[in-house]
């Protein structure tokens, strides 16, 4: 029976076009509000994966008020602190996201970031699809601190390992200003980068399209068919032979 139902439906996974839709997503807001945004969850609000801290860098929750977050009255952000001391390891301190994309392909990944003034003004993205070695992929940069860049986006549609793929992962680090061996400030020049300063995530977002689902041709169908059929047909003779 359950043979002759797979081959009835007549299904094949294949890529194609569908509605993009949110994969996984961390607003870091309390699951139950509370009024307090000092307090927050790195469990995702949609989906499922993990948030986890890179290089030694430390968290707490702070207020989001500025970000995309539609949620106000427990409006909380991910705050980071504690980067590496000016002049060294660059690219190693900031936040990992590992999500699962089994099932999706033309990946974007998209969050709000707060610079306060003493933070890295530089922003490496990397991806990762082992989920433990990191590739560079895109650059942002701050033009003013304690400010909200919201809507970074990441178009990851090029890179075709990250589709369907159960250890795909995300690093968003400070890096040394393009061109020199330090950090610059956020900012820069009226405020030094400073090790005590902050970036604050919100509205941490993976979207895709899911994998279509497709009907076989006819002709493919109807060999599922006769296939199904000699199945049921073998079943029910093993079982009279079994009788007898």
């Amino acid at each position: 029976m359950q043979t002759a139902m797979i081959a009835g439906a007549g299904i094949l996974m294949l890529a194609g076009a569908a509605m993009g839709q949110t994969i996984t997503q961390w607003n870091f807001n309390s699951t139950t509000p509370d009024n307090n945004t000092a307090t927050g969850t790195l469990t995702p609000s949609i989906g499922s994966g993990a948030a986890s801290l890179v290089g030694g860098t430390t968290a707490t929750f702070a207020s989001a008020a500025g970000s995309s977050d539609p949620v106000t009255s427990d409006d909380s952000g991910w705050n980071i602190a504690t980067f590496a001391a000016q002049g060294t390891n660059s690219g190693t301190r900031g936040v990992q996201f590992n999500i699962s994309t089994l099932g999706f392909e033309n990946l974007t990944f998209s969050w709000d970031q707060r610079h306060s003034n003493a933070s890295a003004r530089n922003v490496q993205f990397q991806y990762s699809i082992d989920g433990t070695n990191f590739q560079n992929f895109a650059t942002f940069e701050a033009n003013a601190g304690d400010t909200w860049f919201n809507g970074r986006t990441v178009d990851l549609s090029s890179i075709a390992a990250a589709n369907n793929n159960a250890n795909f992962a995300v690093r968003v680090v400070a890096v040394f200003a393009p061109g020199t061996s330090g950090y610059v400030s956020s900012n820069s020049p009226g405020t030094a980068y400073g090790t005590t300063g902050t970036w604050r995530f919100d509205m941490v977002t993976l979207s895709g399209t899911a994998i279509a689902v497709i009907p076989l041709p006819p002709a493919a169908m109807a060999g599922f068919g006769t296939l199904a059929m000699l199945a049921g047909f073998g079943a029910l003779r093993r079982r009279r032979v079994s009788r007898a």
